[in-house]
Formats: structure tokens, sequence, C-alpha cells
């Protein structure tokens, strides 16, 4: 499939008699990606594919006044990035669990999830990830697994470059210090 340009989605979603097209078209250009966003933040098969349908409300009832101040991909992980930290966030409270609780119980969900077809070593890598901060958690993702530019994460998550920089090097050096240990 051909990805569409933002401004070719956006002329198509004004129109009424192509409003649903272009937005079937904006799912299925970006719902796997944005999939395995949010599934590396919240690590649960059926958490993710519920959020990621939330996403997707939000943003098709948002889209006609999307400003263009960045891109839809970028607008696109802002809402998903905020779901997640809401969802996780909500979670934490609803169970009165202090971080490294959630934390242990998605390391749990992910050793026991019949979807996560990783070896040893990525299981590792996942267990890693959980112990780290939110913040420096989802740095990490967006850089090493999604190939993302500084400047498209500081987009996202409103952050400096300079700050995303070091969140990043924090979280590697986290990292390696984990998989040393176990």
């Amino acid at each position: 499939m051909q990805e569409l340009s933002d401004r070719e989605i956006l002329d198509l979603f004004a129109k009424a008699d192509t409003r649903n097209y272009a937005f079937n078209l904006l799912v299925r250009q970006f719902q796997q990606r944005l999939y395995w966003h949010i599934r590396r933040m919240v690590i649960d098969h059926d958490d993710a594919d519920d959020l990621l349908q939330n996403v997707f409300i939000k943003a098709f009832h948002a889209l006609d006044q999307f400003r263009e101040d960045s891109k839809i991909y970028t607008w696109l992980y802002r809402i998903a990035t905020n779901e997640c930290i809401t969802f996780l966030n909500n979670k934490r409270k609803r169970f009165f669990l202090p971080i490294a609780d959630v934390e242990r119980q998605l390391s749990e969900n992910l050793q026991n999830d019949a979807y996560f077809s990783g070896d040893r070593i990525q299981m590792k890598l996942q267990q890693a990830l959980l112990t780290l901060p939110e913040k420096q958690r989802l740095v990490f993702n967006l850089k090493y697994f999604e190939n993302m530019k500084y400047e498209d994460m500081s987009e996202i998550l409103g952050t400096s470059v300079g700050a995303l920089k070091a969140s990043y090097h924090h979280a590697v050096k986290k990292i390696e210090e984990f998989m040393r240990r176990v």
C-alpha cells in the first residue's frame, strides 16, 4: 500500500464523501507502528488493542482540528503516548500499587504472553525495560525500536532534544547494567 502524505489524507478527510475512506487509509498506514509503540509500554496484547482503538477514536474526532503544527504520525504518537501514560497511572491508582509492583506484574504478563514470540535475550531486554522509569522507557522504545529522530520525539513528548538524549543515554546504561546482573 502506498502511503499518502499528510496533506492528501487531510484533504480526503475534509470531504464528507471521502472522510471514512481517508480515515481508513490513515489507520492502515499507522496502526501497526502505533500498536507496537503502545504494546512496548503496556506489554499486554489486549490492553494494547484497547488503547490503539482509543487512539484512533480520539484521532477521528480531532482530525478536522489538526493544525499541521506537526506531522500526523507525531500527533498520533503523542495521543498514543498520553493514552499509555494515563492507562498505567490509572492501573497504579486502581489497585493502589507502587510503580515497582505494576512493573513486576507487567513482567509476569510478558512471560505468560502467548503473543510474545521473542527469544530469551529479547525477554531479558523487555524485562530490563520494565525496570526503567516510564520516561526513559518511552524514550528508549522510540529511539531503539522505532529509530525515531530526537526532533520527532521532542514534538511527541514536549521535551528538549538534549533532555531526550540524556534520557536515552541513562536508559542504555541501566539496561546494560541489568543485562550484566541477570
